[in-house]
């Protein structure tokens, strides 16, 4: 599976979020939370639903299973100017992502391994210092291996020389 390369403009998004890590992983709490919630963002731009992780930087680098990062459920909104109560805005910043195409089940982790793990290493990127998210759009099923999504994953080119003056 090979994903397209796209610069993405910065985004505005509104949502909620939750600290957790892989091993007391509580996205199902999250959602739990913002689903039902969602329909009071009534300046969103699409139905598509964000799923959005905040890392640490040295999240990946020193890995562990136990390392906290915050995970958003989210949609895109066109301003900041209204805000259901107990929600937060998040400023997604623009930039280089690997958009990788995505059918199967939500709980199948195999596809973060083969990006971390093949693909990111063989390719002419590493991963940058950005949110890491998915676009869970019409053809999301939860825990379907039917189900469609976009992952996003924020890399920048490997060899960059720079030119002092």
């Amino acid at each position: 599976m090979l994903p397209r390369i796209e610069l993405l403009n910065e985004k505005k998004l509104v949502g909620m979020h939750l600290s957790m890590s892989f091993a007391d992983y509580r996205i199902g709490e999250l959602w739990k939370g913002f689903a039902p919630r969602r329909k009071e963002i009534t300046n969103h731009i699409s139905n598509d639903l964000i799923s959005m992780v905040v890392y640490k930087p040295t999240h990946f680098a020193d890995f562990k299973p136990t390392n906290e990062f915050e995970r958003w459920a989210a949609v895109e909104v066109s301003d900041f100017n209204t805000l259901p109560t107990g929600m937060e805005t998040f400023l997604l910043p623009g930039g280089l992502y690997a958009v990788f195409h995505y059918i199967g089940s939500s709980t199948d982790t195999s596809i973060f391994r083969y990006i971390l793990g093949d693909w990111l290493p063989s390719s002419n990127y590493m991963l940058d210092d950005r949110p890491h998210y998915e676009v869970l759009g019409d053809k999301y099923k939860n825990n379907d291996p039917t189900s469609e999504e976009e992952i996003w994953i924020p890399v920048k080119p490997k060899n960059t020389t720079q030119h002092f003056v």
